[in-house]
């Protein structure tokens, strides 16, 4: 094939055949995105894992099935073992019996032989479900410097930004590729001129702003651009302490669905951000002010798709992305005080809190495992934007803390103050 990237002897030799007719093709795949994308040269993926972004068994994906067969049997499966995004489907999740035929039948009929799938072609372990693979819990935290073959974009942020790994936005089945062969093409947000900011934001809030409408009016800001964030180490101090890091797990998510952020440098806070300060800027960088009027104006935008505006919650999710240990922690004890301020038992609203299955594991070996029980509140693994993809699902009045689900799906969001509030009351 005619391709313009500079290719090593063994990358060549690959895409000649050498490991047989499915890697090369592989290969070719991946040259040809580089090539798309102006990718100067292939270099080696150095993470010890992968992290696939398709972890959902629909039944109209079954060309991926039929490509995932073809790498099977062409003995092309991944070089390294990756986890994956979160499961559909967990019958401890409120669902009514048509909405539960629709997933069942109609939706996710093919999750048990995809699941088998993965298993042969380098899934790390049957709890390696969960779109947060950096959790400490989990066990695919990369190191600072590692090139990555990632897809799901609230993984890819975060290992970019606070980590300091190096990795583009890929799509689902190029990631997989990528781990594959152990190559990826070079461009992009694994260059040094990638890295640059090309947008100075300064935060001037008057109280630590909520981190999924921050990431939010930067990420419709911005878009594909890396911003430079000032302002926002005075709330947050310059440590990545776990409070810290949950913080910008949900501030980089909410910049990469409402944008497509793909990095993000906040000043004396992030690894490169700490090494570089503001040479990481580009010349003729664009500035966005953010202030608590601006924050009010990006909220106040948000659509409400319910039918009936003004009906009362009929579900809640909180934790997308999965919730860390420490906020797991944290709502359980503010959710049992409110509702003991509350005079209440149980949560009013029927809620679910989503966490990596290992999160959970630890979370189960704490004594606020038997209090957020004890509250109504469901635990579970699972992705609340796939449960709201079930049409009879979306017209559920959903609230959210999750700006990303918001984004996506007819759900409503509320600030966590504003859920906690809305779960833990009485009747009006």
């Amino acid at each position: 094939m005619d391709y313009k990237m500079t290719l090593t002897d063994e990358q060549k030799a690959i895409l000649d055949g050498v490991k047989g007719e499915t890697m090369a093709k592989v290969m070719k795949t991946l040259v040809m995105y580089g090539d798309a994308f102006g990718a100067e040269k292939m270099v080696p993926v150095t993470s010890t894992k992968g992290h696939l972004v398709t972890s959902f068994g629909l039944k109209v994906m079954a060309p991926v099935y039929d490509l995932m067969d073809q790498l099977i049997e062409g003995g092309a499966v991944s070089g390294q073992k990756f986890s994956v995004d979160p499961k559909p489907l967990d019958p401890n999740v409120p669902a009514g019996f048509l909405e539960n035929f629709v997933f069942n039948k109609f939706m996710y009929s093919m999750q048990n032989s995809y699941d088998a799938q993965l298993s042969k072609l380098g899934l790390a372990d049957t709890d390696a479900y969960t779109c947060t693979c950096y959790m400490d819990e989990v066990g695919n935290k990369p190191k600072k410097g590692d090139i990555l073959s990632w897809a799901e974009s609230s993984a890819v942020v975060y290992a970019n930004s606070v980590l300091g790994a190096k990795c583009n936005r890929n799509s689902g089945i190029i990631e997989l590729f990528g781990s594959i062969v152990g190559y990826v093409p070079y461009f992009g947000l694994l260059t040094d001129e990638g890295r640059k900011a090309t947008w100075i934001i300064e935060v001037k809030t008057e109280s630590k702003p909520e981190a999924q409408i921050l990431g939010s009016a930067i990420g419709m800001k911005v878009m594909e651009d890396v911003p430079y964030i000032k302002g926002l180490d005075k709330w947050l101090g310059t440590e990545l302490t776990d409070d810290v890091c949950s913080y910008l797990k949900d501030f980089g998510a909410a910049t990469a669905s409402n944008g497509a952020v793909g990095l993000y440098h906040i000043e004396n806070l992030t690894p490169e951000a700490v090494e570089q300060g503001e040479n990481l800027v580009a010349p003729g960088a664009k500035v966005y002010v953010i202030d608590d009027a601006e924050l009010k104006r990006v909220k106040d935008s948000y659509p409400v798709m319910w039918k009936d505006k003004n009906g009362a919650p009929a579900l809640c999710f909180v934790g997308c992305p999965h919730l860390s240990l420490a906020q797991l922690n944290e709502w359980t004890e503010n959710v049992a005080a409110a509702l003991k301020k509350n005079g209440l038992k149980k949560v009013t609203v029927p809620t679910v809190f989503t966490a990596a299955p290992g999160v959970i594991e630890e979370f189960n070996k704490t004594p606020n495992a038997g209090v957020l029980k004890g509250t109504g509140v469901v635990l579970s693994y699972i992705c609340p934007l796939m449960y709201m993809n079930n049409p009879l699902c979306k017209k559920k009045r959903v609230i959210t803390n999750s700006n990303k689900l918001r984004t996506y799906t007819t759900s409503r969001y509320y600030t966590s103050d504003e859920i906690l509030e809305e779960i833990t009351r009485g009747a009006k």
